[in-house]
């Protein structure tokens, strides 16, 4: 897997995610391709901007319980995988403004380190590792860059 604490990777992130054009299609779900950029912003949005609402203690719990290890373990993501509620866009975006958003909140994460991750509470999972961190940001942008064929 990729690391986004490495400047090398996420130049490689980078690039694929210029290779996006407007009118990309995707090769499996419904998204648009400025939707698609849109949903991968919420996870760093979850992280850096506080406009999406902490679950409560219980539903935090079962998060941890049921979603936790799909979404920060190691096995990439199936196509067609469902999400939670506020990863999902169903209004149209604009595509400049949400890749150049994309490729800040990469950059940000990456010049921010690896050491300020360690430990870092999570939205919705509580205290992760930093490798942890790494698994979530990065398979989420492969499996969606891959999705848009990049």
């Amino acid at each position: 897997m990729q690391n986004v604490f490495q400047k090398e990777d996420c130049n490689q992130f980078i690039n694929r995610i210029n290779e996006l054009r407007p009118d990309s299609k995707g090769l499996w779900g419904k998204m648009t391709v400025a939707q698609m950029l849109a949903h991968c912003n919420v996870t760093y949005e979850m992280v850096y901007d506080n406009i999406h609402p902490k679950p409560n203690t219980f539903m935090k719990f079962i998060l941890k319980l049921l979603a936790k290890n799909t979404v920060v373990g190691d096995k990439p993501y199936p196509r067609n995988v469902h999400t939670a509620p506020q990863f999902i866009i169903k209004n149209d975006r604009n595509f400049e403004i949400e890749k150049n958003r994309l490729i800040a909140y990469i950059d940000k994460t990456q010049e921010i380190g690896e050491n300020s991750f360690e430990g870092k509470d999570s939205h919705s999972f509580g205290k992760l590792t930093s490798a942890e961190w790494n698994n979530m940001f990065a398979k989420h942008l492969e499996h969606h860059l891959s999705q848009f064929g990049v």
